[in-house]
């Protein structure tokens, strides 16, 4: 599979502008501040030397992935790359700009970097206002509250029985959607993130799109149950754009994908408009571990 070169806005298969704010992303140079200590592949807090303007941004050169079993050495940036071109395609702006560029350590993915909201406790102190923390928690076995659903039952390190479960919010549900078009192995509480302005952010997608069955959450909530119709309809459309070939993303998933791969997806994408369902766990490993 040949790695595809830094693509213009233009031609990407996204329906992004060119230029404008994607530009530095894309093109200005990079300078890293740090390292993230807890990611499983080598992850750099970078900032963009952009004129004006100070963007910060995620950076995975493909020398610090990991090797895995089941996947191809060096193709984790290419797979964040495609699941973003996806995401976007359907018009959610869930996954954050992303693109596939060199910087200090080589050819990698880089991703805007998404700073949760913030702001000031009674006492005037700076507070993080990261609501996303309270949409998938454990509670209680008899205290799961009202607007909630029930994903598994365990036991915590006393003995106590809980159970983890998820807010029945509109926008985890276009989430969960999109990691089962995504084959996402991956859906861990820690991956969604709150964004400025209300919406939802998923990233950590370096695992999504293999050929084989891998669905893992922690958004089960709504296995086998009715996907509202109008995210049924953008799945729909973008699997008929695929198969039309009428948009420049199925040229992009070509080069990003093996043939197998992309085959998976349009069955994904065919199984899911077919039944109008959630997906339900098929698998004895259904939830991510560890799920935070």
């Amino acid at each position: 599979m040949t790695v595809p070169a830094p693509r213009d806005a233009a031609h990407s298969g996204d329906s992004r502008p060119a230029g404008g704010e994607h530009a530095p992303l894309a093109t200005a140079p990079i300078e890293i501040i740090g390292r993230l200590t807890t990611a499983s592949n080598a992850t750099f807090l970078c900032r963009l030397d952009a004129p004006g303007s100070e963007v910060r941004c995620v950076y995975k050169p493909v020398l610090g992935e990991r090797p895995l079993w089941d996947f191809p050495d060096g193709t984790l940036a290419e797979r964040e790359y495609a699941s973003y071109l996806i995401s976007t395609a359907l018009g959610w702006e869930i996954i954050p700009r992303t693109e596939l560029r060199s910087g200090p350590h080589g050819w990698g993915m880089v991703q805007e970097w998404i700073e949760a909201p913030s702001g000031r406790d009674a006492d005037g102190r700076s507070v993080v206002l990261d609501s996303a923390t309270d949409l998938v928690d454990l509670f209680p076995a008899d205290s799961v509250p009202a607007g909630y659903l029930p994903v598994f039952a365990a036991e915590d390190m006393t003995g106590r029985q809980v159970v983890l479960a998820h807010a029945d919010d509109e926008r985890l549900q276009r989430i969960a959607v999109l990691d089962a078009v995504l084959n996402n192995p991956d859906r861990k509480a820690g991956h969604i993130l709150c964004a400025p302005g209300g919406g939802l952010r998923g990233v950590d997608h370096g695992i999504c799109l293999h050929g084989d069955s891998k669905l893992r959450t922690v958004l089960w909530g709504w296995a086998h149950r009715p996907i509202p119709p109008e995210l049924l309809g953008d799945v729909a459309a973008l699997g008929d754009g695929l198969r039309r070939r009428s948009t420049p993303l199925a040229d992009a998933l070509d080069e990003l994908l093996t043939l197998r791969e992309v085959e998976a997806l349009a069955r994904r994408i065919d199984g899911l408009t077919e039944s109008g369902m959630h997906p339900g766990p098929t698998a004895a490993h259904a939830i991510p571990w560890p799920p935070f």
